[in-house]
């Protein structure tokens, strides 16, 4: 007998947003086909069919993509050759015969955007606009939970933002989002949606906001350019990285990331969280750094 894969595909069940929203669409009784790069570590899931594939445009993606209307699109890790592995995955997906993507974009995406990463979600959804696929792009804020790693061990988080506000938002509610849609995708069609949380705020009040949860206070050090790049010499990472890193907060620093936008409630019919909600759901985070 063959087994039809379920039509609805997932990417990135092993990671954190893919996982929750792979995670909910179970729960809800939703079947679905998670596609993974390494079978073995995707979740477990009652109506869940794992494939192998990867951000390819293989004989083994196509094969795991036969068959699926709708396929949640979650950005591939990042890297130099992000947007090839994208546009490859889009050619695999238009050729398996899919439908609809909805793919995890980034608020402010465009050509010339401050926020480095920002470009390629751009150029991205531009190759798939191209394509003729239906699609959906969610257009993420900084995510929320990242935030309590940004804290050095000094308690303090640096970064050239200024006064700059940004409307954080939890993973939890774009998961619960995509869920909605993926649930029933077509009224989506085409459609651009910011999602953030309900508040844009500034990084002292971000350091305000941590301190309380962490019972312990945490501080904004507005750096210069200069500044930002030689403190994060020390990490050892890549130029194209180190450069994603300050750019976030120059963004945030120029008002990209600042618009609230009700998108979330509107779909789902629920408000999302306050960033002081998101804290008390989560267990205290040790300090860190952007990467």
């Amino acid at each position: 007998m063959i087994i039809v894969p379920p039509p609805l595909a997932v990417t990135g069940s092993t990671g954190k947003l893919g996982g929750k929203v792979a995670a909910m669409l179970a729960a809800a009784g939703v079947k679905q086909r998670l596609l993974a790069r390494t079978p073995r570590k995707a979740p477990p899931l009652h109506g869940a069919t794992v494939l192998a594939a990867a951000y390819e445009n293989t004989s083994a993606t196509r094969t795991a993509l036969a068959g699926a209307e709708t396929v949640f699109m979650v950005s591939a890790s990042e890297s130099l050759d992000r947007l090839e592995k994208h546009c490859d995955f889009v050619d695999a997906a238009l050729e398996a015969g899919v439908r609809h993507l909805v793919y995890v974009s980034f608020v402010g995406a465009a050509q010339d955007a401050v926020f480095t990463l920002a470009r390629d979600h751009f150029a991205t959804e531009e190759y798939i606009r191209a394509s003729g696929l239906d699609f959906t792009f969610l257009r993420d804020n900084l995510y929320a939970d990242f935030l309590p790693g940004l804290v050095g061990t000094d308690g303090a988080i640096r970064g050239p933002a200024g006064a700059g506000r940004v409307a954080v938002v939890a993973q939890h509610d774009i998961a619960r989002t995509a869920v909605a849609i993926l649930r029933d995708p077509a009224p989506h069609a085409g459609a651009t949606y910011e999602l953030t949380g309900p508040d844009a705020l500034s990084l002292d009040e971000v350091a305000r906001e941590l301190g309380e949860a962490r019972g312990e206070p945490v501080s904004y050090i507005d750096e210069g350019v200069e500044e930002a790049y030689a403190s994060r010499a020390p990490y050892g990472a890549p130029k194209w990285q180190v450069e994603a890193w300050v750019s976030t907060y120059l963004s945030i620093a120029a008002g990209a990331m600042e618009r609230v936008s009700g998108d979330i409630e509107a779909i789902t019919g629920v408000p999302p969280m306050t960033f002081a909600q998101l804290l008390a759901t989560l267990p205290r985070a040790a300090s860190g750094h952007e990467g």
